[in-house]
């Protein structure tokens, strides 16, 4: 028999969608529905029929008017009154069937799906897998997500009236960027045999989890599906088993009387043009559905200016609706259950500090970013915000029985015979505690209110969050110009500048004449100089060569500052490819069916009179007999080159120009020249501009 949890019977059905009201407008509830009272009448139809009792959806009113809280909210104009504020809830079963316990904000212990409801959520999440265990029906983790459970979750959520969105990922373990397995039942199947299975399937799965007695809302059919889809990268196939999942969602919801909305998920939104050529592939296939949605980590894509007009974009061009599936953020860099985080201390973004202020501010801007679409964009879920640590912090080895036992981990060691390169590798607990919205022993964050104030916002008390981070990188034998002020940032999001006072000794200790890192630390001159605890705070000091290169490596978003000049516009690209870049993820690749030939340069300004020396790196292959590749210096009175090649992928060549000088005017144009055969191919990464310094 294989370890799967009881089907949960739902007692509920939803009444009707909980729909979100503005500032002065409340949601209705049901009085006989906070005791969840089944009346005897509807007792008996469940007896007669053996299926769940119906009772009305628990609805909670939303705020009237901003309120009182300790953490600060920035009430969203114009927000859409069905702005989905939604959860990944995924963990949440194993998490209890592990002993955790979740409480409500007066410390009392309460229904998870009720403290979620209290809150503002209207939508949850869960991820569906066809058959997460082995061979001996030993859980492979992670939730072990199989249709039983999204059933169980489903029906819990409808209680509270909340929504179900339900992501297949049509596999029997994670489905991701890096890898789209096909589940073990389909493996060897002609695509043609593998588009019904996966059709039965979701019909199967879909008709049980609304029967449990979900509220389905929306269905993806795939999980962040950039590479494929069980186990097929070829764009026809994966056609043929994204139309069969479309169907079997269609019918299904008609069958069971639901309005359910289909959702594809890709994630990358920093690859804007490899984005919306999955877009585009949707509509050249003519793939039916009707969301397209994203995950958006602000620690890996990008800005959030970035995702509005991503969004915007692809909703404008193929008139689709548009959502962020998935998005967190860290409270903490502390870890909770001895199993490593996967965001730590140096991913954090220093406009959202990794306090419980800090998550709410992220939280609460990108469900703005999403707003700023207009109509088509329906929101935002957070990504498993229940999935704190089990067991003790420092008791790795009886929590490893734990998350073995009820697959309360990301992966349990079962998962080795499924996933081997991976699960089988690093299975182990809760990378993502640190970013859950209840602390380590199941107590709500007071992060969790964001979604209920989205719209009224919140009145704090001003105090201090943090001190941004200060500073300052000097050229080698340069002078040292210490900063005059610090940044103080509030809890409502204001700063200020205060004046500092670094120590004496330490600034003089900072040698300039070679290349290190220096921490320099001073006063606050706040008023508190004069106590015996005056408010310290520091100072990076990097004494390094002073690249003059703006964006060198193409790892900012903005890239106006390079100008490329090409035979067609689709020779070049900015490329998030880690493999192909020479540091970071990002690269300026070139490729081309036709010849390849494009200049890239940057114009600087502000140069002190000098000499200097550029470079940068490059790597490629396939350029064919007539190859011109050089890189140039212009100070606008001479040019200067130097000639180079590609040799092979990621063997990288290093051009340099030595003796470039810079005049009193400060300008100098550096660039390179590419020029070779059709479907030539490489990447430029790493430019950079050093000025030379005289023995």
């Amino acid at each position: 028999m294989r370890k799967r949890r009881n089907q949960w019977l739902a007692f509920t059905a939803v009444c009707s969608m909980l729909m979100l009201t503005g500032c002065g407008n409340t949601q209705e509830q049901n009085s006989s529905a906070d005791t969840g009272a089944v009346t005897e009448e509807s007792t008996e139809t469940a007896a007669d029929n053996e299926t769940p009792a119906k009772a009305e959806a628990i609805i909670y009113e939303l705020p009237a008017e901003p309120e009182e809280a300790s953490v600060y909210v920035e009430p969203i104009a114009d927000l859409s009154e069905d702005f989905i504020r939604g959860v990944d809830l995924s963990s949440v079963i194993v998490e209890e069937n592990s002993g955790v316990t979740y409480y409500n904000e007066a410390g009392e212990e309460q229904d998870i799906f009720q403290t979620l409801a209290q809150n503002g959520v209207n939508y949850i999440r869960v991820r569906v897998w066809n058959d997460p265990y082995d061979a001996d029906g030993n859980g492979y983790g992670g939730g072990n997500n199989d249709t039983a459970t999204a059933a169980q979750i489903g029906a819990r959520a409808a209680k509270y009236g909340m929504k179900l969105c339900v992501d297949y990922h049509y596999s029997d373990f994670w489905a991701d960027p890096n890898k789209q397995q096909c589940p073990k039942a389909w493996e060897g199947m002609a695509i043609e045999d593998k588009s019904e299975a996966l059709y039965q399937f979701t019909s199967e799965s879909l008709a049980e989890i609304i029967d449990a007695g979900a509220e389905v809302g929306m269905v993806q059919i795939g999980n962040e599906i950039n590479p494929g889809m069980s186990g097929e990268t070829d764009w026809t196939k994966r056609r043929q088993l994204m139309q069969a999942g479309s169907r079997a969602v269609r019918e299904t919801a008609q069958a069971k009387g639901q309005e359910i909305q289909i959702a594809v998920h890709f994630t990358d939104i920093t690859d804007k043009k490899g984005i919306l050529g999955n877009a585009q592939k949707l509509e050249e296939k003519e793939i039916d559905y009707d969301i397209f949605a994203v995950s958006y980590y602000p620690f890996w894509h990008g800005s959030m200016e970035n995702l509005t007009a991503v969004l915007k974009e692809i909703s404008e061009e193929y008139g689709k609706k548009v959502l962020v599936a998935e998005n967190s953020y860290p409270y903490t860099t502390e870890d909770g259950d001895g199993s490593a985080n996967s965001i730590s201390e140096t991913d954090i973004i220093p406009a959202y500090p990794a306090t419980v202020q800090g998550q709410t501010n992220e939280i609460r801007d990108v469900c703005a970013a999403v707003s700023e679409v207009g109509e088509a964009g329906l929101g935002v879920f957070y990504w498993e915000p229940a999935w704190i640590p089990v067991g003790a912090a420092d008791s790795f080895e009886s929590n490893q029985k734990i998350w073995e036992e009820y697959g309360s981990g990301w992966a349990s060691s079962y998962a080795g015979s499924y996933d081997a390169k991976d699960a089988g590798v690093y299975y182990g607990g809760s990378s993502w505690d640190n970013q859950a919205l209840f602390d380590f022993k199941g107590h709500p964050l007071e992060s969790l209110k964001v979604f209920k104030y989205l719209q009224c916002g919140t009145i704090v008390e001003r105090e201090l969050e943090s001190i941004l981070e200060s500073e300052v990188n000097v050229n080698l034998d340069a002078e040292l110009v210490m900063p005059e002020t610090v940044t103080l940032a509030y809890n409502d999001r204001s700063t200020e500048e205060m004046p500092v006072e670094w120590y004496e000794e330490q600034v003089l200790n900072v040698d300039t004449s070679k290349a290190g890192t220096y921490e320099v630390w001073g006063r606050l001159l706040d008023g508190t100089e004069t106590s015996e605890e005056p408010r310290e705070v520091s100072c990076t000091v990097n004494v390094e060569k002073f690249n003059y290169v703006l964006n060198p490596g193409f790892e900012e978003e903005k890239t106006s500052m390079w100008e490329i000049t090409s035979a067609s516009s689709d020779m070049t690209d900015f490329q998030n490819k880690e493999s192909d870049a020479y540091s970071g993820v990002m690269a300026l690749h070139f490729y081309s069916t036709s010849d390849v030939s494009f200049t890239v340069e940057q114009t600087i300004t502000g140069l002190e009179p000098g000499t200097y020396q550029f470079g940068l790196y490059l790597q490629g292959g396939d350029a064919g007999d007539n190859t011109e590749m050089y890189i140039y210096a212009d100070n606008g009175t001479e040019t200067l080159t130097e000639d180079t090649s590609v040799q092979g992928w990621c063997v990288w060549q290093n051009p340099e120009i030595t003796g470039i000088t810079v005049g009193e005017d400060g300008t100098l144009t550096i660039g390179a020249s590419i020029s070779c055969a059709a479907k030539g191919w490489g990447t430029l990464d790493d430019f950079y501009l050093y000025q030379m310094v005289e023995d």
